[in-house]
Protein backbone atom coordinates (compact mmCIF):
# COMPACT_ATOMS: atom_id res chain seq x y z
CA UNK A 1 0.00 0.00 0.00
CA UNK A 2 1.33 3.26 -0.88
CA UNK A 3 2.49 5.60 1.83
CA UNK A 4 0.07 8.73 2.31
CA UNK A 5 1.22 11.95 1.09
CA UNK A 6 1.04 15.24 2.47
CA UNK A 7 0.64 19.05 0.76
CA UNK A 8 3.22 21.33 1.90
CA UNK A 9 0.63 22.99 4.16
CA UNK A 10 0.28 20.04 6.48
CA UNK A 11 1.75 21.71 9.64
CA UNK A 12 -0.38 24.86 9.04
CA UNK A 13 -3.47 22.48 8.54
CA UNK A 14 -2.60 20.54 11.70
CA UNK A 15 -2.14 23.66 14.30
CA UNK A 16 -5.89 25.03 12.75
CA UNK A 17 -6.85 21.78 14.21
CA UNK A 18 -8.10 19.78 10.47
CA UNK A 19 -9.41 16.48 10.51
CA UNK A 20 -7.85 14.75 7.65
CA UNK A 21 -9.24 12.21 4.74
CA UNK A 22 -7.42 10.02 1.88
CA UNK A 23 -8.60 11.58 -1.29
CA UNK A 24 -6.57 10.44 -4.39
CA UNK A 25 -3.54 8.90 -2.33
CA UNK A 26 -3.56 12.42 -0.60
CA UNK A 27 -4.32 13.08 3.15
CA UNK A 28 -6.29 16.09 3.26
CA UNK A 29 -7.87 18.60 5.55
CA UNK A 30 -11.81 17.97 5.17
CA UNK A 31 -12.79 19.96 7.67
CA UNK A 32 -11.70 22.40 9.94
CA UNK A 33 -14.65 23.82 12.42
CA UNK A 34 -17.68 22.77 10.79
CA UNK A 35 -19.01 21.67 6.67
CA UNK A 36 -21.41 23.62 7.27
CA UNK A 37 -19.54 27.14 8.61
CA UNK A 38 -17.33 26.55 5.82
CA UNK A 39 -19.64 26.52 3.12
CA UNK A 40 -21.58 29.45 4.32
CA UNK A 41 -18.69 31.04 4.67
CA UNK A 42 -17.50 30.76 0.93
CA UNK A 43 -21.29 31.47 0.30
CA UNK A 44 -21.09 34.88 1.99
CA UNK A 45 -17.48 35.73 2.41
CA UNK A 46 -14.43 33.63 1.42
CA UNK A 47 -13.21 30.44 2.19
CA UNK A 48 -9.58 29.45 1.59
CA UNK A 49 -8.66 26.38 0.27
CA UNK A 50 -5.59 23.89 -0.18
CA UNK A 51 -5.63 22.43 -3.29
CA UNK A 52 -1.88 21.46 -3.65
CA UNK A 53 -2.20 17.56 -4.18
CA UNK A 54 -3.62 18.69 -8.08
CA UNK A 55 -1.26 17.91 -10.60
CA UNK A 56 0.84 20.25 -13.15
CA UNK A 57 2.08 19.48 -16.13
CA UNK A 58 4.06 21.71 -18.86
CA UNK A 59 3.99 21.67 -22.25
CA UNK A 60 6.83 23.53 -24.19
CA UNK A 61 7.51 23.34 -27.79
CA UNK A 62 6.89 24.65 -31.49
CA UNK A 63 4.51 22.48 -31.82
CA UNK A 64 2.70 22.57 -28.14
CA UNK A 65 -0.62 24.17 -29.80
CA UNK A 66 -0.91 21.76 -32.26
CA UNK A 67 -0.10 18.67 -29.94
CA UNK A 68 -2.84 19.39 -27.65
CA UNK A 69 -5.28 19.94 -30.19
CA UNK A 70 -4.82 16.21 -30.48
CA UNK A 71 -3.87 15.04 -27.20
CA UNK A 72 -7.50 16.50 -25.85
CA UNK A 73 -10.99 17.03 -26.95
CA UNK A 74 -11.07 20.74 -27.22
CA UNK A 75 -9.36 23.62 -29.58
CA UNK A 76 -6.45 24.62 -27.60
CA UNK A 77 -4.37 26.21 -30.77
CA UNK A 78 -6.73 29.36 -30.51
CA UNK A 79 -6.76 30.18 -27.09
CA UNK A 80 -4.91 33.46 -26.41
CA UNK A 81 -1.62 34.12 -23.91
CA UNK A 82 -3.47 34.60 -20.66
CA UNK A 83 -6.18 32.52 -20.87
CA UNK A 84 -7.15 29.69 -19.42
CA UNK A 85 -9.93 27.31 -20.45
CA UNK A 86 -11.31 23.84 -19.21
CA UNK A 87 -11.34 20.77 -21.58
CA UNK A 88 -10.87 16.84 -21.53
CA UNK A 89 -8.28 14.32 -21.98
CA UNK A 90 -10.52 11.50 -23.84
CA UNK A 91 -9.43 7.64 -24.28
CA UNK A 92 -9.14 5.64 -27.40
CA UNK A 93 -12.70 4.71 -26.94
CA UNK A 94 -14.32 8.12 -26.19
CA UNK A 95 -14.46 8.11 -22.34
CA UNK A 96 -12.73 10.44 -20.31
CA UNK A 97 -9.85 9.62 -18.60
CA UNK A 98 -9.58 13.49 -16.62
CA UNK A 99 -10.95 16.62 -16.99
CA UNK A 100 -8.17 19.37 -17.31
CA UNK A 101 -7.87 23.76 -17.05
CA UNK A 102 -5.11 24.44 -19.50
CA UNK A 103 -2.97 27.95 -19.76
CA UNK A 104 -1.65 29.28 -22.68
CA UNK A 105 1.68 30.79 -20.96
CA UNK A 106 2.95 31.48 -24.10
CA UNK A 107 3.06 31.06 -27.87
CA UNK A 108 4.58 27.70 -27.48
CA UNK A 109 4.61 27.44 -23.56
CA UNK A 110 1.29 25.89 -22.20
CA UNK A 111 0.37 24.73 -18.07
CA UNK A 112 -2.12 21.78 -17.71
CA UNK A 113 -3.95 21.42 -14.21
CA UNK A 114 -5.07 17.73 -13.55
CA UNK A 115 -7.28 16.04 -10.84
CA UNK A 116 -4.44 14.38 -8.01
CA UNK A 117 -5.87 10.90 -8.44
CA UNK A 118 -5.37 10.66 -12.02
CA UNK A 119 -2.00 12.14 -11.97
CA UNK A 120 -0.03 8.75 -13.47
CA UNK A 121 -2.83 7.86 -15.99
CA UNK A 122 -2.57 11.70 -17.29
CA UNK A 123 1.01 11.68 -17.14
CA UNK A 124 0.97 8.31 -19.28
CA UNK A 125 -1.46 9.57 -21.72
CA UNK A 126 0.44 12.93 -22.00
CA UNK A 127 3.51 11.64 -22.81
CA UNK A 128 2.49 8.69 -25.36
CA UNK A 129 0.68 11.60 -27.30
CA UNK A 130 3.53 13.42 -27.91
CA UNK A 131 5.63 11.29 -29.88
CA UNK A 132 5.31 12.85 -32.99
CA UNK A 133 5.18 16.13 -32.22
CA UNK A 134 8.27 18.87 -30.96
CA UNK A 135 6.06 19.26 -27.62
CA UNK A 136 7.93 18.57 -24.53
CA UNK A 137 5.60 17.34 -21.36
CA UNK A 138 7.22 17.57 -18.21
CA UNK A 139 5.33 16.83 -14.67
CA UNK A 140 5.96 19.79 -12.06
CA UNK A 141 3.43 18.69 -10.23
CA UNK A 142 5.79 18.60 -7.03
CA UNK A 143 7.40 21.56 -7.92
CA UNK A 144 4.41 23.95 -7.19
CA UNK A 145 1.68 24.53 -4.64
CA UNK A 146 -1.80 25.70 -5.00
CA UNK A 147 -4.02 27.76 -2.94
CA UNK A 148 -7.82 28.85 -3.91
CA UNK A 149 -9.07 31.95 -2.38
CA UNK A 150 -12.83 31.70 -3.04
CA UNK A 151 -16.39 34.01 -2.20
CA UNK A 152 -17.77 37.25 -3.02
CA UNK A 153 -14.44 38.59 -0.72
CA UNK A 154 -12.01 36.93 -2.67
CA UNK A 155 -11.15 39.74 -4.82
CA UNK A 156 -10.54 42.08 -1.94
CA UNK A 157 -8.67 39.82 0.24
CA UNK A 158 -6.39 38.41 -2.86
CA UNK A 159 -5.45 42.54 -3.46
CA UNK A 160 -5.09 43.06 0.02
CA UNK A 161 -2.53 40.12 0.39
CA UNK A 162 0.74 41.67 1.75
CA UNK A 163 4.15 40.24 -0.48
CA UNK A 164 1.96 40.11 -3.61
CA UNK A 165 3.67 42.86 -5.75
CA UNK A 166 4.02 42.93 -9.70
CA UNK A 167 0.50 41.90 -10.93
CA UNK A 168 0.48 41.96 -15.03
CA UNK A 169 -3.37 42.94 -15.11
CA UNK A 170 -4.95 44.99 -12.65
CA UNK A 171 -7.85 43.31 -10.44
CA UNK A 172 -10.06 44.75 -11.47
CA UNK A 173 -9.50 44.17 -15.42
CA UNK A 174 -8.73 40.47 -14.48
CA UNK A 175 -11.84 38.24 -16.09
CA UNK A 176 -12.66 34.68 -15.29
CA UNK A 177 -11.23 31.98 -16.57
CA UNK A 178 -8.00 33.90 -17.38
CA UNK A 179 -4.27 34.35 -15.48
CA UNK A 180 -1.86 37.23 -14.53
CA UNK A 181 1.27 37.02 -13.57
CA UNK A 182 2.60 37.96 -10.43
CA UNK A 183 5.58 37.93 -7.87
CA UNK A 184 5.47 36.98 -3.96
CA UNK A 185 8.23 38.71 -2.13
CA UNK A 186 10.53 37.91 -5.42
CA UNK A 187 9.08 34.54 -6.42
CA UNK A 188 6.65 34.00 -9.13
CA UNK A 189 3.24 33.43 -8.74
CA UNK A 190 0.11 32.68 -11.38
CA UNK A 191 -2.76 33.98 -10.27
CA UNK A 192 -6.06 32.75 -12.18
CA UNK A 193 -9.45 33.46 -11.87
CA UNK A 194 -10.32 30.18 -11.57
CA UNK A 195 -12.70 28.02 -9.10
CA UNK A 196 -14.70 24.86 -8.07
CA UNK A 197 -17.62 26.81 -5.92
CA UNK A 198 -19.85 28.71 -8.29
CA UNK A 199 -17.85 31.78 -6.24
CA UNK A 200 -16.27 34.69 -7.69
CA UNK A 201 -12.76 33.23 -6.30
CA UNK A 202 -8.92 33.14 -7.54
CA UNK A 203 -6.32 29.99 -7.51
CA UNK A 204 -2.59 31.03 -6.87
CA UNK A 205 0.17 28.78 -8.23
CA UNK A 206 3.04 29.17 -6.04
CA UNK A 207 6.75 27.33 -5.30
CA UNK A 208 6.33 24.39 -2.90
CA UNK A 209 8.55 26.04 -0.70
CA UNK A 210 6.34 29.48 -0.98
CA UNK A 211 3.15 27.50 0.16
CA UNK A 212 3.03 28.26 3.61
CA UNK A 213 4.08 31.98 4.14
CA UNK A 214 1.63 32.68 1.32
CA UNK A 215 -1.14 30.98 3.01
CA UNK A 216 -0.23 32.78 6.07
CA UNK A 217 -0.28 35.86 4.50
CA UNK A 218 -3.85 35.23 2.89
CA UNK A 219 -5.69 34.65 5.76
CA UNK A 220 -4.23 37.86 7.32
CA UNK A 221 -5.03 39.96 4.78
CA UNK A 222 -8.80 38.38 4.82
CA UNK A 223 -8.77 38.46 8.29
CA UNK A 224 -11.46 41.49 8.50
CA UNK A 225 -13.17 39.91 5.30
CA UNK A 226 -14.64 37.28 6.85
CA UNK A 227 -12.08 34.30 4.97
CA UNK A 228 -11.88 31.61 6.99
CA UNK A 229 -10.00 27.73 5.74
CA UNK A 230 -12.40 25.70 4.38
CA UNK A 231 -12.13 21.47 3.97
CA UNK A 232 -13.23 19.25 1.01
CA UNK A 233 -16.54 18.47 2.46
CA UNK A 234 -17.18 22.26 2.00
CA UNK A 235 -15.58 22.30 -1.33
CA UNK A 236 -17.65 19.06 -2.03
CA UNK A 237 -21.13 20.45 -1.43
CA UNK A 238 -20.11 23.77 -3.03
CA UNK A 239 -19.07 22.67 -6.31
CA UNK A 240 -22.58 20.15 -6.14
CA UNK A 241 -24.22 22.74 -5.65
CA UNK A 242 -22.61 25.20 -8.89
CA UNK A 243 -23.46 21.93 -10.90
CA UNK A 244 -19.60 20.74 -11.40
CA UNK A 245 -18.64 17.30 -12.07
CA UNK A 246 -16.52 15.41 -9.84
CA UNK A 247 -14.09 12.99 -11.60
CA UNK A 248 -14.83 9.41 -10.01
CA UNK A 249 -18.24 10.55 -9.58
CA UNK A 250 -19.28 12.04 -12.28
CA UNK A 251 -16.75 11.34 -15.09
CA UNK A 252 -15.29 7.96 -15.69
CA UNK A 253 -13.83 6.09 -18.63
CA UNK A 254 -17.12 4.64 -18.74
CA UNK A 255 -18.52 7.85 -19.56
CA UNK A 256 -18.66 9.81 -22.97
CA UNK A 257 -18.62 13.63 -22.92
CA UNK A 258 -22.02 14.36 -23.73
CA UNK A 259 -23.96 12.26 -21.61
CA UNK A 260 -22.36 14.32 -19.02
CA UNK A 261 -23.58 17.26 -20.78
CA UNK A 262 -19.49 18.49 -21.91
CA UNK A 263 -20.95 18.28 -25.42
CA UNK A 264 -19.65 22.06 -25.88
CA UNK A 265 -16.22 20.44 -24.52
CA UNK A 266 -15.63 18.34 -27.62
CA UNK A 267 -14.38 20.02 -30.96
CA UNK A 268 -15.79 17.56 -33.24
CA UNK A 269 -15.05 19.98 -36.18
CA UNK A 270 -11.30 19.27 -35.53
CA UNK A 271 -9.20 16.94 -38.14
CA UNK A 272 -8.63 14.49 -35.33
CA UNK A 273 -7.72 13.97 -31.85
CA UNK A 274 -7.67 10.92 -29.29
CA UNK A 275 -10.79 9.35 -29.08
CA UNK A 276 -12.64 11.34 -31.55
CA UNK A 277 -14.00 8.18 -33.78
CA UNK A 278 -15.54 6.97 -30.20
CA UNK A 279 -16.73 10.39 -28.52
CA UNK A 280 -20.67 10.23 -29.09
CA UNK A 281 -22.41 8.52 -26.52
CA UNK A 282 -24.85 5.39 -28.04
CA UNK A 283 -28.70 5.61 -28.28
CA UNK A 284 -30.30 5.69 -25.07
CA UNK A 285 -27.68 6.06 -22.69
CA UNK A 286 -28.21 7.54 -19.66
CA UNK A 287 -27.92 11.35 -18.90
CA UNK A 288 -26.99 13.57 -16.43
CA UNK A 289 -29.31 15.35 -14.69
CA UNK A 290 -29.87 17.36 -11.89
CA UNK A 291 -32.70 16.46 -9.04
CA UNK A 292 -34.16 18.47 -6.26
CA UNK A 293 -36.26 17.12 -3.64
CA UNK A 294 -38.33 18.57 -0.61
CA UNK A 295 -37.62 17.79 3.01
CA UNK A 296 -34.14 16.71 4.46
CA UNK A 297 -33.28 12.87 3.39
CA UNK A 298 -31.18 13.01 0.64
CA UNK A 299 -30.15 10.36 -2.17
CA UNK A 300 -26.60 9.89 -1.84
CA UNK A 301 -23.93 8.51 -4.59
CA UNK A 302 -25.20 4.93 -5.59
CA UNK A 303 -28.63 5.25 -4.43
CA UNK A 304 -30.89 4.17 -7.50
CA UNK A 305 -33.32 6.39 -8.88
CA UNK A 306 -36.36 5.00 -10.01
CA UNK A 307 -39.53 5.56 -11.75
CA UNK A 308 -42.95 5.56 -10.18
CA UNK A 309 -43.76 1.72 -10.67
CA UNK A 310 -39.73 1.38 -9.25
CA UNK A 311 -38.37 0.45 -12.03
CA UNK A 312 -35.14 1.59 -11.97
CA UNK A 313 -34.08 4.66 -14.40
CA UNK A 314 -30.51 5.26 -13.03
CA UNK A 315 -28.13 6.19 -10.12
CA UNK A 316 -26.81 8.96 -7.86
CA UNK A 317 -23.51 10.35 -8.46
CA UNK A 318 -23.75 13.07 -5.60
CA UNK A 319 -25.83 14.16 -3.69
CA UNK A 320 -26.46 16.27 -0.36
CA UNK A 321 -28.35 18.58 1.71
CA UNK A 322 -27.47 22.14 0.08
CA UNK A 323 -26.73 24.02 2.82
CA UNK A 324 -27.45 27.22 0.96
CA UNK A 325 -30.70 25.93 -0.82
CA UNK A 326 -32.31 24.14 2.33
CA UNK A 327 -33.51 21.16 0.63
CA UNK A 328 -31.67 17.76 -1.22
CA UNK A 329 -30.17 18.19 -4.51
CA UNK A 330 -28.89 15.40 -6.32
CA UNK A 331 -26.89 14.90 -9.43
CA UNK A 332 -27.89 11.42 -11.31
CA UNK A 333 -27.26 9.59 -14.36
CA UNK A 334 -30.64 8.65 -16.03
CA UNK A 335 -32.88 6.62 -18.49
CA UNK A 336 -32.78 9.81 -21.29
CA UNK A 337 -36.80 9.63 -21.69
CA UNK A 338 -37.10 11.07 -17.88
CA UNK A 339 -34.74 14.04 -18.32
CA UNK A 340 -37.30 16.51 -19.50
CA UNK A 341 -36.62 19.19 -16.84
CA UNK A 342 -39.96 19.29 -14.44
CA UNK A 343 -40.22 15.76 -14.90
CA UNK A 344 -40.78 13.77 -11.46
CA UNK A 345 -38.69 10.70 -10.32
CA UNK A 346 -38.22 9.32 -7.31
CA UNK A 347 -35.20 8.55 -5.05
CA UNK A 348 -34.36 5.25 -3.23
CA UNK A 349 -33.18 6.53 0.02
CA UNK A 350 -33.20 2.87 2.19
CA UNK A 351 -35.79 1.78 0.47
CA UNK A 352 -37.62 4.34 0.77
CA UNK A 353 -39.17 6.82 -2.38
CA UNK A 354 -38.90 10.05 -2.23
CA UNK A 355 -40.11 12.19 -5.07
CA UNK A 356 -37.87 14.28 -7.11
CA UNK A 357 -37.70 17.06 -9.88
CA UNK A 358 -35.42 17.19 -12.67
CA UNK A 359 -34.32 20.26 -12.66
CA UNK A 360 -31.64 22.50 -14.94
CA UNK A 361 -28.13 22.46 -13.30
CA UNK A 362 -26.73 24.25 -12.24
CA UNK A 363 -28.71 23.95 -8.37
CA UNK A 364 -27.46 27.80 -7.43
CA UNK A 365 -25.90 30.69 -9.29
CA UNK A 366 -23.88 33.31 -7.72
CA UNK A 367 -25.34 36.90 -8.19
CA UNK A 368 -22.81 38.98 -10.45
Amino acid sequence: MAEARFTPLRERHESLGASFTDFGGWQMPVRYTSDLAEHHAVRQAAGLFDISHMAEFTVDGADAAAYLDFALAGRLSTMVIGKAKYSLLLAETGGIIDDVIVYRLGDDSFLIISNAGNRDAVAAALAERANDFDAAVADVSDDYALLAVQGPAAEAIVAATEGITEVSIPWVEQKYYAWASARYNGQPVLIARTGYTGEDGFELLVRSEDAAVVWDAVLTAGATHGLVPAGLAARDTLRLEAGMPLYGHELSREIKPAQAGLGRVVASDKDSFVGKSEAAPAEGARVLVGLAAEGKRAGRAGYDVVAEDGTVLGEITSGALSPTLGHPIAMAYIDPTFTEAGSTVFLDVRGTKIPATVTALPFYRRKK
